[in-house]
């Protein structure tokens, strides 16, 4: 038999007692490093939640593992509530209030407690009020997606998040589901909204169609109104309460923040998350607020009838390495069951305790670390939204394969929008442009204006050097853009995947590479790229697409050939590491201390599901240049210090080897 969920006296609003000075002091989300995030969406299957949630299960978690802050699962996407809510829609069946027993134990603890609630995606709310969804340019109702235009926020999700800061006195919501769910809309609500923001009577059905893109940009400002109103509306009544939307700000929504969000978070692919942490880390570290990033414990690559495969703790660390390295918080996710208890406790919490003392062992060093300006590599807002079809998706195709071969090739990079970059062009020894179609125009301005003053400015692909043929000083043959074309350089040739363009050079500008139409030697031949002079700066092009042939096969010709282009523009880098293609560099400073950040990479991480082992890279030879001779290195966090040689402004050292994550310190 199932028991009736506890309560309004029962509960006996704890929130007023977890607030006592008896409890220790709670870490807020901006000085947090290391949490843990479990979730199960719970749903109409969910009958005994509470059954196997104990006191002693979650006393011997927080031990083992030691964790700033736990995020538990209070609403998935399905819209039950897996704790007895008043406000919102529970599930049918409860044992006992796990949600108490969890915000009980770790205010004991001294560990905050933020909540795992599904925003936009709500079905539940829908089935029950289905003029609160999204309707389809078909008229459709969307059985998932609620409503930016309708009463879904103020009638449940504020009253709710209410409810679990005052009631439960939780410390915070990570909030999921909530960019990446949101959806064009043309309920009547939402055209009436549009055709009095806009004049436009005609509503666009489709891309192509008139208005699309304003009518896409209404739905995103939309969302940022919705964004900005429930965590304002909730601070009125909770100010201590700390929200994160789940994405918002980062990869799927690339812009600079404009809601009162406490921290920024999103969780990596599951698999390939090597690649997934590597992009997001280098754009979230420019983005002003404290942010951390989320592996899953688990790949989707499993073989039927399982649906997941568990990951070992290598290669969680490593992936947590990844966003170490660029100075980002950490939490990893592990699964609930659907009762809501820890899942295989045993089994998992002794994995959790490892990857815990990993990045407890580099909190010190690489926590709240700031990059240093070395390339510039540019996610562009204006192109983004213009080149995907819906609200806030995901496209990376473009960038990640440029990214990925830079990483490869040993250079340092941030990942930058439009508004990262303003004001600070000149911070960047090297920008580069990948594949764009679309750049405003004040900002291809200010690109040249950067270039003219001294930078260093490459542009990958033949759309995004259309933008600028007079600085290249090229013109484009006649005829359309090709296909089917080979790279030759360094007396290899390789296919190339994708766009290319043929050009001819002005006076004085350097050819770089060739574009053949044929394998063979003699067939026609185009340069492959560019360089010359633009004021007290150089400017460089591609004139073929390189992101996402290089992620279709990882090729050392490529690697080399965008490698050997970026030494051309960018010949003294702070730091040079020699030695293996697998190992990754991230350059940042903290304490006033130089820190060389040297992931290993190595293993087939982008197939496997799970890894066993890693195999070591190494010997490195690093080079590190100083204006003068520095106090002492150490390689951390193992503290053992390294002989250097330090001559003509280079620091020389060898790492003999990098299993995970070492880190070179300059004093």
């Amino acid at each position: 038999m199932v028991a009736a969920p506890p309560t309004a006296a029962q509960v006996s609003n704890p929130a007023r007692k977890f607030d006592d000075t008896g409890f220790p002091p709670r870490l807020k989300r901006a000085e947090s490093f290391f949490g843990i995030h479990f979730d199960f969406h719970a749903g109409p299957d969910c009958t005994e939640i509470g059954k196997n949630t104990t006191r002693e299960m979650i006393e011997d978690f927080i031990k083992q593992v030691g964790p700033d802050y736990v995020q538990i699962d209070c609403k998935g996407h399905r819209g039950m509530s897996s704790y007895p809510t008043r406000v919102g829609n529970p599930a049918p069946g409860f044992v006992s209030d796990p949600l108490l027993l969890w915000r009980q134990v770790t205010a004991e603890q001294g560990v905050a407690l933020y909540m795992h609630y599904s925003g936009v995606a709500d079905e539940e709310a829908i089935i029950k009020h289905p003029a609160w969804a999204v309707i389809s340019g078909g008229g459709k109702l969307n059985k998932r997606a609620t409503s930016l235009f309708g009463p879904y926020a103020d009638s449940l999700m504020i009253p709710q998040l209410r409810e679990l800061a005052g009631d439960y006195g939780v410390d915070g919501a990570w909030v999921d589901g909530d960019c990446w769910s949101a959806q064009p809309d043309w309920s009547e609500p939402a055209r009436k909204a549009f055709r009095e923001a806009t004049g436009v009577e005609a509503m666009p059905r489709r891309q192509g169609d008139p208005h699309w893109m304003e009518f896409l940009e209404f739905n995103r400002d939309a969302f940022r109104r919705y964004l900005h109103h429930y965590i304002t509306e909730v601070k009125k009544t909770n100010p201590g309460f700390q929200v994160c939307s789940n994405w918002a700000f980062v990869d799927h929504m690339p812009e600079a923040v404009s809601a009162p969000v406490d921290f920024l978070s999103g969780d990596l692919k599951p698999d390939d998350s090597v690649n997934s942490a590597r992009f997001s880390a280098r754009y979230m570290a420019r983005q002003g607020k404290p942010w951390d990033l989320m592996p899953w414990s688990f790949s989707l690559k499993a073989a039927p009838p399982e649906k997941f495969r568990d990951k070992t703790a290598i290669q969680l660390q490593r992936e947590a390495a990844v966003v170490l390295a660029m100075g980002g918080g950490v939490e990893v996710y592990f699964r609930q069951t659907r009762d809501g208890a820890i899942r295989e406790a045993k089994d998992r919490v002794p994995v959790m305790a490892d990857v815990s003392r990993f990045c407890r062992a580099r909190q010190e060093l690489c926590h709240h670390a700031e990059p240093i300006p070395q390339i510039g590599l540019l996610y562009s807002t204006a192109d983004h939204y213009r080149r995907i079809k819906g609200l806030f998706r995901r496209d990376l195709a473009p960038i990640n394969g440029t990214l990925q071969a830079l990483l490869e090739g040993q250079h340092s990079v941030e990942v930058l929008g439009e508004h990262q970059l303003a004001g600070r062009m000149n911070d960047y020894p090297l920008i580069i442009v990948p594949e764009c179609k679309y750049l405003e125009t004040s900002f291809k301005d200010d690109l040249r204006g950067y270039v003219k003053a001294g930078g260093n400015l490459l542009l990958i692909g033949p759309e995004t050097a259309a933008m600028f043929e007079a600085e290249l000083k090229v013109m484009s043959n006649a005829g359309p853009d090709a296909e089917s074309r080979f790279l030759s350089y360094a007396g290899k040739v390789l296919p190339i995947e994708g766009l290319t363009k043929a050009v001819r050079l002005g006076p004085g500008v350097q050819p770089f590479g060739r574009i053949r139409a044929t394998k063979h030697a003699g067939s026609g031949q185009a340069p492959a790229a560019s360089i010359t002079s633009s004021g007290r700066g150089r400017i460089a092009a591609t004139y073929f697409n390189f992101s996402e042939g290089y992620l279709k096969a990882e090729n050392e010709l490529a690697r080399r050939f965008l490698s050997d282009l970026v030494r051309e523009l960018f010949p003294r880098p702070l730091v040079e590491v020699k030695g293996s293609p697998h190992v990754d560099v991230s350059v940042i400073r903290k304490g006033g201390k130089l820190l060389v950040n040297l992931v290993n990479t190595a293993g087939p991480h982008r197939e496997a599901g799970v890894l066993t082992r890693i195999p070591p890279v190494g010997p490195l030879t690093v080079i590190i240049r100083q204006d003068s001779r520095p106090a002492g290195v150490v390689l951390e966090p193992s503290g053992k210090p390294l002989a250097f040689d330090f001559t003509d402004g280079k620091v020389r050292v060898t790492v003999p080897n990098v299993s995970i994550h070492e880190v070179i310190v300059i004093s």
